[in-house]
């Protein structure tokens, strides 16, 4: 299955359907930026805006927490791109929300999972709320739908559309 879903040009995990929901939201909302896939293989950023900022991509489905963000190995404070998008789906691999984090903020919600000896954010309604979200139009429902109390924005949260 998974060498059909390649030769289709088909996303196969959370990681790939985040990032083109991602792309496919940013560049079809006026005053977003555009973005562009990065070079494969660069290390925790996953696109590009025409400006130049980096971006890297977390895909949450069904966690508490998004994925890793290995920091430099000889410099932890190093910055390693200028926002961190959240891209929060649903059982039906369809856009829920995106919750953007910017660097200064990234470090200040950011935990250390020791498993993976990497960097990560949880989804505590306490470090969403510090994120600027956005809320796609067709999904009015979005805020409030999840069944686990954790990762339900906090009300007020806004659609930047």
């Amino acid at each position: 299955m998974a060498a059909e879903l390649k030769r289709r040009g088909l996303a196969s995990n959370v990681g790939q359907v985040a990032e083109s929901l991602a792309l496919s939201f940013f560049n079809g909302t006026p005053g977003r930026p555009n973005l562009q896939p990065a070079p494969t293989g660069t290390q925790n950023v996953d696109v590009l805006s025409r400006r130049g900022d980096r971006y890297s991509i977390k895909g949450v489905l069904d966690g508490r927490k998004t994925g890793t963000v290995y920091p430099d190995r000889d410099d932890r404070d190093k910055q390693l791109f200028e926002y961190l998008l959240m891209v929060r789906i649903d059982p039906e691999w369809q856009l829920i929300c995106i919750h953007e984090f910017d660097w200064k903020t990234f470090c200040e919600v950011r935990s250390w999972d020791t498993r993976m000896n990497a960097l990560c954010v949880g989804l505590a309604a306490k470090t969403l709320a510090r994120a600027t979200t956005f809320v796609p139009p067709t999904r009015p429902d979005a805020i409030g739908t999840s069944q686990d109390p954790d990762q339900v924005p906090p009300a007020g949260l806004r659609s930047e559309t």
